[in-house]
């Protein structure tokens, strides 16, 4: 590999860009570190390098978004106490107790949307993979999941009286009792 304009500006340049990433990272090992990374990257440019109207420039360029992808992977981590106790004001959510209604209500829908709902939203499923099951678009399966959805919550709302605060969140219901022999 015929590499004498990188060696050249290499020379040229890395003292500067050396400087650019200790000021920036603080510790000496990781700008060398970057520095290293910067130089693979120009080296596997091969002849395309030589072709660069600013290697300067360029050089520089790389070495910020070599920067930036390893100042958002070394963001800090904070360590919580085992011990650490929920806001005692804070009241048990009613969305957990509200899942006893759900087998009631799915088996009150058409096999259609507890389908798309069981697939998609309890099993986890992707819609592609609804979509696939269906014999329909990935754009139908989304449409078919939401109206699915629409309904779902209507039939919640209604059987289970699922009643909402000013934010859209559940704060009651009445429960159903369960279907027989559905747990």
């Amino acid at each position: 590999m015929n590499t004498p304009c990188l060696l050249g500006a290499w020379a040229a340049h890395h003292g500067e860009l050396r400087g650019y990433l200790r000021h920036r990272l603080g510790r000496p090992e990781d700008a060398d570190d970057l520095l290293q990374e910067v130089f693979i990257k120009a080296l596997r440019q091969g002849g395309a390098f030589c072709r660069i109207d600013n290697p300067r420039a360029w050089l520089f360029q790389v070495a910020r978004n070599a920067l930036a992808d390893r100042l958002r992977v070394a963001r800090p981590l904070i360590e919580l106490p085992d011990d650490l106790a929920a806001p005692a004001n804070e009241a048990p959510p009613v969305v957990d107790d509200l899942s006893q209604c759900l087998p009631r209500v799915l088996s009150e829908l058409s096999a259609a949307d507890r389908l798309a709902i069981t697939l998609c939203d309890i099993e986890g499923q992707p819609q592609q993979v609804l979509a696939e099951r269906l014999g329909i678009s990935l754009s139908g399966a989304k449409s078919r999941l939401q109206r699915a959805r629409k309904r779902l919550r209507a039939r919640m709302e209604q059987g289970c009286r699922v009643r909402y605060d000013a934010a859209g969140q559940v704060i009651g219901f009445t429960p159903r009792p369960p279907l027989p022999g559905v747990d």
